[in-house]
């Protein structure tokens, strides 16, 4: 089996993106996907469509036609998978909703991304990209303007990107299932519920602490500029930042002082001293030959290239973050690869889009001989979670592997913690991706710590880490040498930059692939300093590909027995998500909102402020505004005229007005711009359907954090309880592996650790 998906069949009904992007996903996986497309071509014709179509059959259905929909109903019932992003009850009013399409075909997994969910009273806010963005906090305020200046808007379609990612591992989760009992279930990934999986940590809050951590205050993790010009990333939080000043020449900055980030959070003066040398010694060195110096040294650090560096960069083109597709329409292009990998079923291109409509005969053709879809109903068995009975022993640190395992956690699976000693008690980023999992502590440079890792082994299906390439094999613990004791393990690796490719060895956190990738160069200050965008969405969304690439694994040793490894990182997901712009071609304009003044695309979609705060607008076009109470006569204006004539009129009245009025149009959608997480961690729809949860925890009293999206009809998520104790399981673990009597000489030893 040369793919993960191969023999499953996906009928793609998406429009703009999150929907063309989950069946793309599902696509490079080896799933013969058919797009289903209006009379016309795609509602949004952009050139990412050579991205989002690539390796998809095509065929146009007019589905305001008995014809076209009885069509789609045949397509349907050949199918797997049917993926849809329209506004909650449309296939309904089509005849093609979810309970209808899953009633007569019980196979059939049927995946929703709508902008806001069926229950959600937002559920008919036509929920443009901004609107969505609006609602869930991506647009922080701008930080040199006043407390109520403008929102920051950035081009990255996150909500519609992380809707389509959480979607793809819901549908191979739900495939899974279907597995085991021939069943399939209904599935429904908002955009505006999956931007919760961005916001992370920021939602998470102790509510009896509010003190700093120890030791919190400044350090030298900023974006610096050098001597070309250009700036870098320098990050510290790997330890080696005395490694990387004795190779910059200022070893002494030590005994300075210099690093001491208690003192410095103490000595405002000292800090001073800090920021004056080290903007000093930044300007010796060009851009590129301090990224060089920093990372030999095993430091972290990037040169804040823009996009269209990085689409021809050695290591995006080495690695295939970046591949090469022939589009019929653009000719040669360069845009995104494969963003989950496995090392059996690796993925690939299936070639590229093809033209409107150049599949109809073959696909009406395939219909006729199409197998008849059996019946089945749901047992008790099926109405177990996807991975019960799975055992998932996670080594990961900080964001983007523990999300990857809490993920998996999510859908059922038995999650053990394996830390290390000597890590803080408690802190946000714990409390935010470890809940659901069970916490042993194990020192695995100990021979009796490396003996419970492999008692561990024995009786796990899943490992996933997130060292920086070579550590996991130095420690003894690598893919090959854990295949060696389980052969049919699935085995995730997740790190920076990937692992093959010249970066392939260099350490990173988020702000490093943002840096690397253009994210943080589009983002810039109107000084030319780079930033970084609101939420780690790269961690997180690394975090997200594992999972996918742990469940397409674990799909396919379902199907043959067969493990396998795991690729995911942090460069594979930052370029993925900027696919909306990220495609280089013959006349390629990079003409995207960029700035830290941006307040949106355009006069149709960007932040308007009313009397009494901002709002988001989206609308297809101008004359759909024209009929709106207090907007007459802005239909026959464009550009900077329009833009003009709509910030005055906004300014006359409030956001509710304005909101009610807009959201009551056809085809016009608007929200008010969020700009506090707590307004959005306090949303009463969150708090209704787990988006954001508080509960009691033994020792921490009140502890809020986000929940899982995705919603399954037959095999629901669940977000597990809390984050425990760093070892709070370390005994109850032993015992299960067949080590409890020897507990307690092993925590004695150091080996194990317990709470």
């Amino acid at each position: 089996m040369a793919s993960a998906l191969e023999g499953v069949r996906v009928i793609d009904f998406g429009q703009y993106m999150a929907g063309p992007l989950a069946a793309q996903l599902l696509a490079d996986q080896g799933a013969d996907v058919i797009r289903v497309d209006p009379p016309g071509g795609p509602a949004w014709d952009t050139p990412a469509n050579a991205t989002w179509n690539r390796g998809k059959r095509s065929i146009v259905l007019d589905l305001k036609t008995d014809e076209g929909r009885a069509t789609a109903r045949s397509l349907i019932a050949s199918a797997d998978v049917v993926v849809e992003n329209f506004r909650p009850g449309v296939m309904d009013r089509l005849g093609l909703g979810a309970v209808a399409m899953t009633e007569a075909n019980p196979r059939l997994v049927y995946l929703s991304l709508p902008g806001f969910a069926s229950d959600d009273p937002r559920a008919e806010v036509a929920a443009w990209e901004g609107v969505v963005g609006a609602a869930s906090g991506l647009y922080r305020r701008n930080r040199v303007a006043t407390e109520d200046g403008p929102p920051v808007f950035t081009a990255i379609p996150l909500p519609s990107a992380y809707a389509a990612i959480q979607g793809a591992v819901a549908v191979t989760m739900a495939l899974s299932a279907r597995e085991r009992d021939g069943v399939g279930q209904r599935v429904e990934v908002p955009m505006f519920d999956a931007m919760y999986g961005a916001v992370g940590y920021n939602g998470y809050k102790l509510h009896g602490d509010t003190s700093p951590p120890p030791g919190a205050g400044f350090n030298l993790t900023t974006q610096w500029e050098c001597g070309d010009g250009q700036w870098i990333m320098f990050h510290t939080g790997n330890g080696r930042t005395e490694e990387v000043l004795t190779a910059a020449g200022v070893a002494d900055w030590v005994a300075k002082g210099y690093v001491d980030r208690e003192r410095l959070s103490k000595e405002p003066e000292l800090v001073k001293e800090v920021m004056d040398a080290a903007r000093a010694l930044f300007k010796t060195r060009p851009a590129a030959e301090w990224e060089q110096l920093v990372n030999d040294a095993g430091g972290e650090c990037a040169v804040c290239r823009p996009s269209a560096e990085w689409v021809d960069h050695p290591h995006a083109r080495g690695s295939q973050t970046v591949v090469e597709i022939d589009d019929p329409v653009l000719g040669a292009t360069r845009q995104p690869g494969i963003p989950a990998r496995m090392s059996l079923t690796p993925g690939a291109v299936q070639g590229p889009r093809h033209a409107l409509d150049a599949d109809r005969d073959a696909i009406l053709a395939g219909l006729s001989a199409a197998p008849v879809v059996g019946g089945g109903a749901p047992t008790d068995a099926a109405l177990r979670n996807v991975l019960d009975g799975v055992r998932v022993l996670d080594l990961c640190i900080v964001l983007a592997g523990p999300t990857c395992g809490r993920t998996l956690g999510e859908y059922g699976a038995d999650v053990i913690k394996i830390e290390a000693p000597g890590r803080p008690p408690m802190g946000s980023f714990h409390g935010d991706v470890n809940r659901g999992k069970r916490s042993i502590v194990l020192d695995l440079k100990t021979p009796e710590g490396l003996e419970v890792f492999w008692s561990l082994v024995d009786t796990a299906d899943v490992v996933v880490q997130n060292f920086r390439k070579g550590v996991a094999e130095k420690l003894g613990v690598g893919y090959e040498q854990v295949r060696a004791r389980k052969p049919d393990i699935v085995y995730g690796s997740l790190n920076t930059y990937g692992h093959v490719g010249p970066f392939a060895g260099r350490a990173g956190h988020e702000q490093i692939a943002q840096a690397a990738t253009g994210m943080q160069d589009r983002y810039r200050k109107p000084n030319g300093m780079p930033e970084t965008q609101k939420y780690a969405v790269n961690d997180y969304g690394t975090g997200y590909f594992g999972a996918l690439g742990v469940a397409l694994a674990l799909y396919h040793r379902r199907r043959t027995g067969q493990g396998q490894h795991v690729d995911a990182a942090l460069a594979y997901t930052a370029t993925a998500l900027q696919s909306s712009f990220f495609i280089d071609y013959d006349g390629k304009t990079w003409d995207e909102a960029r700035g830290q003044e941006s307040i949106g695309s355009g006069p149709l979609h960007r932040a308007y402020r009313a009397s009494d705060g901002w709002f988001f607008l989206g609308a297809p076009g101008a004359a759909a505004l024209d009929g709106i109470e207090g907007l007459s006569g802005v239909g026959s204006l464009a550009g900077d005229a329009l833009a003009s004539a709509l910030e005055e009129r906004f300014a006359a009245a409030t956001l509710e007005e304005w909101t009610g009025r807009l959201n009551a149009a056809d085809g016009v959608g608007a929200h008010h711009v969020v700009s506090n997480t707590d307004e959005l961690m306090e949303l009463p729809y969150a708090l209704d359907h787990g988006l954001s949860i508080t509960r009691e925890h033994e020792g921490w009293g009140r502890v809020t954090t986000i929940g899982p999206a995705a919603r399954l009809s037959r095999t629901p998520v669940r977000p597990g309880p809390m984050a425990p104790p760093l070892g709070a399981h370390s005994r109850e673990i032993l015992a299960e592996v067949g080590l409890g009597g020897r507990a307690d000489a092993l925590i004695a030893s150091g080996a194990v650790h317990e709470a």
